[in-house]
């Protein structure tokens, strides 16, 4: 049998050390329990026992309370014997730290839980920050003020409303819900969320937004907006539109202070006035020199009722004309437009709205129902009273596709055409001049015309080659179709490129490489789909 001998003393001695560090831990937390300070009365003309109010005294006039860190100043009050509670009545006034100001018709303060209900006529002052509302909960421990019966927060510069908010005065920050309404004499906002800074001046939101400046009005569901210099970043769903223009994309960037914009994910931006439209994913903007440069499956569009043009580049810029209102469109590299009477390619374009202007550039060429025509230069001028005109410097040439792969062929060194309702109705051919073109007898083909003048006036009708005048004397002769050579059926320089033309509005963005085009259908197959 085994005994086990127990150390008493010592076992004692832990005993009582355990019991002594549970006395310090307890009386240490109770003092520290016990350090909250009570509410004092610092002055008041007259003091009394509260009559309705049990454990309360009744301080009235010229009442001032202190407790911890705060000084509260009113016409009267009810301080009670349990609880750091105060119930201020009349002009009160709570002041924080020297910085921060509460006004209020009367004040419900929980000094336990260092909260304050402000009622009526409520102002909160923080530095130059001014919050106004009829019934405001402030905590003083995070130091948040919030409201849900409509308020107003105004700086140096904004004012901003709303029906629900909440003031972090910590981080100089606003949160605004429901009916939130900012303005200053640069902006006016309406939202349903949104946060403002009240130290940087920038609101950020969330949610349907619309914010009207001098000049524009964005709206966006996602993003933010200086107030001080007009910079914004738009998400969700944004745009910017005046009366005389529209920019939608996926995100926008703006600056009204010096105008810069950049939009980017299908952007589109319109001019009503001009009735065109650039489209592109990424455009950078100006709105003060009212240029903007579209690149990324950029796109100008020219509509009106009848029908709409559909070109492409690489890259396009708009810019002013010098005329008020009218812009100038540049399109660079690989340019390909449409329009269902007309179609073509070149190297670069200048496109002016105020007479209806186009200019192509480097290896021009141009369909319109069988005829191709092409040029070291082509400038093409719309008129709303008079016939259409279009200029072709240096090379002119001319193929008009007729039945059974035949063409009719014009050459020149300078060529001026006339178009009425989308139809080559004259072509006038000014130096070198040459024709090619098949005889009939009525509708039965008799041979190959081939003559030479070095000026030309021809008629087209339905497309084939009416009339011709000479007004010199021509050097020419008729050839009989069976006695053609295939070399005699072409002039110098001839090339049909019709597997270039654009056939759709969706075709612009086709290149070379990437797509065939039988032949001898392709004159039929242009269409506006």
């Amino acid at each position: 049998m085994s005994f086990y001998r127990i150390n008493t003393s010592a076992t004692l001695r832990k005993l009582t050390s355990a019991i002594f560090f549970l006395f310090l831990l307890f009386t240490a937390t109770k003092g520290f329990a016990q350090e909250k300070k009570r509410v004092e009365i610092i002055q008041a003309e007259t003091l009394e026992q509260g009559e309705n109010v049990a454990n309360a005294q009744r301080l009235i006039n010229d009442v001032i309370i202190k407790h911890e860190d705060i000084l509260m100043y009113c016409d009267s009050a009810y301080t009670y014997d349990q609880s750091n509670r105060v119930d201020a009545f009349g002009n009160v006034h709570i002041n924080k730290g020297d910085t921060l100001h509460l006004y209020a018709r009367k004040v419900y303060y929980d000094g336990d839980r260092s909260f304050a209900q402000a009622i009526k006529n409520v102002k909160l002052v923080n530095n130059e920050v001014t919050l106004y509302t009829d019934t405001l909960d402030y905590d003083m421990n995070l130091n948040v003020g919030y409201y849900d019966c409509f308020g107003k927060i105004i700086d140096s510069t904004n004012t901003l409303t709303s029906k629900v908010g909440k003031y972090y005065l910590d981080n100089n920050e606003a949160h605004f819900t429901d009916s939130v309404v900012g303005f200053s004499d640069k902006y006016t906002i309406n939202s349903e969320d949104l946060r403002y800074n009240t130290q940087t001046e920038v609101i950020f939101f969330k949610g349907p937004t619309t914010i009207r400046d001098s000049v524009n009005t964005l709206y966006a569901e996602d993003g933010w907006y200086n107030t001080l210099t007009g910079e914004a970043d738009l998400k969700e769903m944004p745009s910017v539109f005046n009366e005389t223009q529209l920019l939608t994309a996926r995100q926008i960037s703006y600056n009204k202070e010096n105008g810069d914009g950049y939009a980017e994910g299908n952007v589109h931006i319109e001019d009503f006035e001009n009735q065109t439209i650039i489209q592109g994913n990424k455009v950078i903007y100006n709105e003060t020199k009212e240029t903007a440069i579209a690149t990324d499956s950029a796109v100008f569009i020219s509509y009106s009722e009848a029908d709409s043009l559909f070109l492409h580049a690489d890259t396009l810029k708009s810019i002013p004309d010098t005329i008020d209102g009218e812009n100038i469109v540049m399109a660079y590299y690989g340019v390909r437009f449409f329009r269902t009477d007309i179609q073509g390619l070149c190297d670069s374009l200048m496109y002016f709205t105020k007479d209806s202007l186009v200019q192509m550039h480097s290896n021009p060429v141009i369909w319109s129902e069988q005829h191709q025509l092409s040029a070291d230069y082509i400038e093409m001028i719309q008129h709303t009273t008079a016939p259409n005109e279009m200029h072709m410097m240096k090379n002119s040439f001319i193929i008009s596709k007729q039945d059974s792969g035949r063409f009719d062929q014009i050459k020149g060194k300078d060529m001026t055409g006339y178009i009425v309702n989308g139809k080559l109705r004259n072509i006038d051919v000014d130096g070198n001049g040459q024709t090619l073109y098949y005889a009939r007898d009525k509708e039965a083909i008799i041979g190959l015309n081939r003559a030479e003048s070095s000026n030309i006036s021809i008629r087209f009708k339905e497309g084939k080659i009416d009339a011709i005048a000479f007004q010199k004397q021509p050097e020419g002769q008729l050839k009989p179709i069976l006695k053609l050579e295939d070399s005699e059926k072409t002039l110098p320089g001839f090339e049909w490129k019709i597997k270039l033309r654009p056939l759709s509005k969706k075709d612009i963005f086709w290149r070379p490489e990437k797509k065939e085009v039988v032949e001898e259908d392709a004159t039929e197959e242009v269409t506006g789909q």
